[in-house]
């Protein structure tokens, strides 16, 4: 009993001193964050990640994000119309693009609607062909209805259902 409460103290020390120092989670394997938490970003967002740059693998898009917001929207969508230039330009101001990540899933009817919508965001996309995927983390969270932006945490445990209108409490 003693032993896993020193440990936990520790794990709580090595965490606090790596969020003020600036430092990924997943440098300490033992505490925090582990390479099960990498396995289950990738088996949640699948093995890549739209960026602006083009594909890139999930794990090294997201590593040392401490939070993950998944944002449902679609282009057909008014209220998403108005919230996603919002929620861009957030995210593009932020200093804290470094350990916040968002990832736009698509609501859209078709690939060329996804493309023209997503490239006036600033964040990463989950492919548009994945729809399988977008479709089970949508019923995963409870996505009743669009725009909602779900935020997880580094391993992509739920944190809060929907934080529209927050955002700005973590960008």
């Amino acid at each position: 009993m003693l032993r896993s409460l020193v440990g936990s103290e520790m794990c709580i020390r090595d965490r606090y001193q790596r969020r003020v120092r600036g430092t990924p989670n997943h440098t300490n394997m033992g505490c925090g964050s582990s390479a099960s938490d990498s396995d289950d970003l990738r088996q949640l967002l699948g093995p890549e990640l739209m960026t602006k740059d083009g594909a890139r693998p999930t794990l090294e898009a997201l590593a040392g994000k401490q939070h993950i917001m998944l944002y449902f929207s679609a282009h057909w969508c008014p209220p998403c119309r108005g919230y996603t230039p919002q929620l861009s330009e957030a995210y593009a101001a932020s200093d804290k693009k470094e350990s916040v990540a968002v990832v736009f899933l698509s609501s859209d009817k078709d690939q060329a609607a996804f493309d023209n919508y997503y490239a006036d965001m600033s964040f990463f996309a989950m492919p548009y062909s994945d729809r399988n995927r977008k479709e089970e983390l949508s019923s995963k969270y409870g996505v009743k209805g669009i725009p909602t932006l779900v935020l997880l945490d580094a391993g992509g445990t739920l944190v809060e259902q929907n934080i529209r209108g927050d955002h700005g409490k973590f960008l």
